[in-house]
């Protein structure tokens, strides 16, 4: 580490850069000083040379100036975690100042008084440093080259608890005013927000979440106001972090009540870090917050052949006079086996599109362009076209259910035949389908038709969902727009989700605008954390339903793709 750091001012030194330092505070005039705080990162702690009676005051360090042929006019703060107690990720802050200046971006570290104060809330000292660097910042921004109303920050853990503090809170005092420089504003504009700690009632007195965010006396921490210069955010969280995600779910739906634009990345399997900085880049490309976006493309065209299929293979789903509650006015359903040239992997992935169990069909940009991908990954996948229009007299999914368990029995009655895996089978719907999608996931134990034969014999449970803008999840939205955005308590999941013992994990993907809105997705990967299981989740700020079709390159809209072959990967599925 210290031969790295070494590595990084001799290069700094070599190309001219000089690291900049200012304090943020005059003398004499910093509040709440105590004797035990220091000012510093844990690499200058470390050093024998470390005096703290020089490192009392919380301070800036500027970093070089980007690249004249990617600059722009965007500075953002570089905040360290450390569970206010030090100022520690020296690296994760190096690794965020090379990526970010690299897209054109000025940096500037912003390291607080350290460990907690005495006899205060564990955060005081911290906000009162926060409101001033902030202030400091925009002051500069001229002189330095920046948009003083593009500031944002990036942050982890209890610098991302300081950092809600500036995104939500601007507008509320931390310290009575020192100087002119407290004229100056001191909100920012956009927020990067990492792992954040103490953000539910259970852990708000700086220690992990007692009860993980759950419990019907768990809630929001009020620290937080939500006021009028709240900014939008891009939340990253690992779904096993014990300062629970359910603190980032809870700063989303507060945004979302806001219409505040806001993205939301939950990782599975994962504790507390870092993750996803690339999300958060096209969190800032989305919000045009650095740059201008570049024009969308349709999705069809970039996926417009089939020249990873080796083969396909078409059957009906059911036999002939034995399909269930059969209806003149439906059409009818079938499978279609797409083979890759190449094979990968021995699993297999049934996608089907959305259409508000209206109409549906295997061959528009919600199924084609995820089959292609898959197909050039190695992947065999299977698309369903289920019946639709919705069924006389029966619930609205209530044939597209059945079609669907039926064909997850096909796929595993043959795919032994075919060098594949029986019990590596995962479905995909979008919209409607993604409501389908629930269904299989969540309720395959839940017997929709009565056996016909001998492949009814076999379970129809799914090793993994991938769920995308799915709708009518939640009850102020079962049969259109949710009315209140899912963001109420009063909307909760629909009841025809069973959760069995056979749920399946999932990844979700949906846009932030969704009139099916992203709560869908959000309050499902909820449910499923609190049984136990750990899913993926992104949403993408700004994004309406149907969030692939068109999409500008550099955002989440446009890369969505990769988060599937991502999902798969990790999952051990590809």
């Amino acid at each position: 580490m210290k031969r790295y750091l070494l590595f990084i001012s001799v290069l700094y030194a070599l190309c001219g850069y000089a690291l900049e330092r200012e304090t943020v505070w005059p003398k004499g005039k910093m509040p709440h000083r105590q004797e035990h705080q220091i000012a510093a990162m844990t690499d200058e702690t470390s050093s024998e040379k470390f005096k703290a009676d020089k490192h009392r005051v919380a301070y800036l360090e500027w970093y070089e100036k980007p690249d004249e042929s990617v600059r722009t006019d965007a500075c953002m703060i570089l905040i360290s975690g450390g569970a206010y107690q030090t100022c520690c990720d020296v690296d994760l802050v190096e690794k965020w100042h090379q990526e970010l200046t690299r897209q054109g971006i000025q940096c500037v570290k912003f390291v607080y008084r350290t460990p907690r104060p005495v006899d205060l809330p564990i955060y005081q000292s911290a906000w009162e440093d926060a409101q001033r660097a902030v202030r400091m910042v925009r002051s500069e921004a001229k002189k330095r080259g920046f948009d003083p109303e593009k500031i944002g920050t990036i942050s982890m853990s209890a610098g991302s608890h300081l950092a809600l503090l500036l995104a939500t809170s601007s507008q509320t005092p931390a310290y009575e005013k020192v100087d002119d420089l407290d004229t100056i504003p001191c909100h920012i504009n956009w927020a990067i927000v990492n792992a954040p700690a103490y953000v539910t009632t259970d852990g708000d007195i700086g220690v992990p979440a007692t009860r993980q965010g759950y419990g019907t006396d768990v809630a929001l921490s009020p620290i937080f106001k939500f006021d009028e210069k709240t900014c939008p955010m891009s939340l990253h969280h690992g779904g096993m972090d014990e300062y629970t995600p359910n603190g980032s779910t809870l700063i989303y739906r507060e945004l979302r009540k806001r219409h505040i634009p806001a993205e939301l990345h939950l990782y599975p399997n994962l504790g507390h870090g870092a993750f996803g900085l690339e999300r958060g880049i096209e969190f800032m490309n989305q919000m045009e917050f650095y740059r201008k976006l570049q024009p969308e493309v349709s999705l069809m065209s970039r996926y417009a052949n089939d020249d990873a299929r080796r083969e396909k293979v078409t059957e009906d789903v059911w036999p002939e006079g034995k399909m269930p509650d059969t209806q003149e006015h439906q059409c009818k359903p079938y499978l279609e086996w797409h083979f890759p040239k190449e094979k990968k992997t021995d699993a297999i992935q049934i996608i089907y599109s959305g259409g508000s169990y209206e109409g549906n069909g295997p061959d528009g940009f919600e199924v084609a362009p995820a089959r292609r991908y898959l197909n050039e990954l190695g992947m065999t996948v299977v698309t369903m076209k289920y019946r639709t229009p919705r069924p006389k007299g029966l619930a609205k999914h209530t044939t597209a259910w059945e079609d669907l368990q039926r064909a997850v029995r096909i796929v595993r009655s043959k795919a032994a035949s075919y060098g594949l895996n029986p019990d590596k089978i995962g479905i995909m719907g979008s919209s409607a389908g993604g409501h389908l999608t629930l269904m299989g996931v969540t309720s395959s134990m839940h017997q929709s038709y009565l056996p016909i034969d001998d492949i009814d014999r076999l379970p129809c449970n799914v090793q993994w969902g991938i769920g995308i803008y799915p709708a009518y999840a939640l009850t102020d939205g079962s049969n259109a727009h949710n009315t209140t955005g899912g963001n109420d308590d009063s909307a909760v999941l629909v009841p025809e989700f069973s959760f069995d013992l056979k749920t399946a994990p999932m990844l979700f993907i949906h846009g932030d605008a969704d009139g099916w809105a992203a709560m869908n997705s959000v309050k499902t990967w909820e449910k499923m954390r609190s049984m136990g299981i750990q899913s993926e989740l992104h949403t993408l700020c700004r994004r309406d339903h149907c969030f692939q079709k068109n999409a500008s390159p550099g955002t989440g809209s446009y890369t969505w793709l990769d988060r599937i072959g991502d999902y798969l990967r990790t999952s051990k599925i590809l």
